[in-house]
């Protein structure tokens, strides 16, 4: 198609783009391009702007390594990462979901805990944290032999990752799920964090005038053949950004209930006040089991 005017572009690149073979990728590319041009005209997009939008989709490539990856961080702050996640769990968004934002952090071959035992790896000053949990299907009823990943940030608001000073697979762990569906442990309590700003997104976050933090959360992605993957964040309600997320990623049902306790620990007698104690529901969707491709090495 030879162009004459502006609007032929449009037409010319949908008309390609319904070409394409698979279903499902020609419905996304044929909305995709009606929806980029739309955007172009909407905001009259100049080529100086242009070309540093080109730039920064480059940089977001080039700051995403093995330990970082910026793109999701940015998906997370336009709130993208979790507009998919509601459209796709809860009947499509229609009732409420323990399904969450995977985050940018987790990693394969989390070392195996036994039930009751500690994820703390490495020296980690912190009030303690003893969590009891359960898993169960969309009836209530207990999902045994659930592999149940668990991972957070530490007391200092870093993942063992990011931090030097925290032993390997510190904070993280793998739990089985009993006959009962239930699963325990015992951690540190954590704290909201900062996300990276040195990239990309700290620059957008600085022109928009928006703190960086995320409330204090616990991470826990849950496998069993028969059910959909559940990824989950709990989060402390007591947090002082338990409202502005800068992840979007804060929903009602996924609030816990991290009680403090200002009294000795009733049954472990190196544990004195304060501590933390949480206990919380995860319940799986029926679906298939197809673990996320691992944001980090």
């Amino acid at each position: 198609m030879i162009i004459e005017h502006q609007q032929d572009v449009t037409v010319a690149a949908t008309s390609v783009m319904e070409q394409t073979s698979d279903p499902r990728l020609r419905e996304i590319m044929v909305s995709l391009v009606k929806h980029l041009h739309g955007f172009v005209r909407d905001v009259q997009l100049t080529e100086a702007e242009f070309r540093e939008a080109a730039a920064i989709i480059g940089e977001l490539g080039k700051l995403t390594t093995d330990t970082h990856n910026e793109i999701i961080l940015m998906a997370g702050s336009l709130g993208v990462s979790s507009l998919v996640c509601l459209l796709n769990n809860g009947d499509r968004g229609n009732t409420e979901t323990a399904q969450s934002l995977l985050g940018p952090f987790w990693r394969l071959n989390s070392p195996r805990v036994e039930n009751g035992g500690s994820i703390v790896r490495s020296d980690t000053p912190g009030a303690p944290l003893f969590v009891t949990a359960r898993v169960v299907d969309p009836a209530g009823r207990p999902i045994s032999g659930a592999e149940v990943d668990i991972w957070h940030a530490s007391p200092v608001g870093l993942y063992e990752n990011q931090d030097p000073e925290q032993a390997g697979m510190n904070l993280r762990g793998k739990f089985t799920s009993d006959a009962d569906g239930r699963f325990w442990f015992r951690s540190v309590m954590m704290v909201g964090y900062p996300i990276p700003t040195n990239g990309v997104v700290g620059r957008l976050l600085k022109q928009q005038r928006r703190h960086p933090y995320r409330p204090a959360h616990l991470h826990a992605l849950i496998f069993k053949p028969g059910f959909k993957v559940l990824i989950s964040q709990v989060y402390d309600p007591a947090d002082p950004h338990i409202g502005s997320d800068v992840q979007f990623g804060v929903t009602k049902a996924l609030i816990g209930d991290f009680v403090r306790h200002d009294e000795p620990h009733p049954t472990e007698r190196d544990i004195g006040a304060p501590w933390f104690s949480l206990d919380y529901v995860y319940r799986m969707e029926v679906g298939d089991a197809v673990l996320p491709r691992p944001p980090i090495k």
